[in-house]
């Protein structure tokens, strides 16, 4: 096989994961959830008992506030 006939198919072959890809890519849109939409989420079961107290894990806060910076322009 010529090195142009395989460089095309590659390039077709390429192409073709690429594009059914694009046509496959789902993306969740943005919502604000509310108690109107109730039906949307399981609510935690009445039975559900917390042994502990629920504290917030500060370096899990940190290093999401630092990716979220990140995320930001920098101009």
């Amino acid at each position: 096989m010529k090195l142009e006939i395989a460089r095309g198919m590659f390039l077709a072959g390429a192409l073709a994961v690429a594009s059914l890809a694009l046509v496959v890519w789902e993306q969740p849109r943005t919502q604000v959830l509310s108690t109107a939409q109730g039906g949307a989420h399981c609510p935690v079961p009445r039975v559900a008992k917390v042994a502990t107290a629920a504290k917030p894990d500060h370096d899990l806060l940190l290093f999401m506030f630092g990716m979220s910076q990140g995320l930001k322009p920098q101009s």
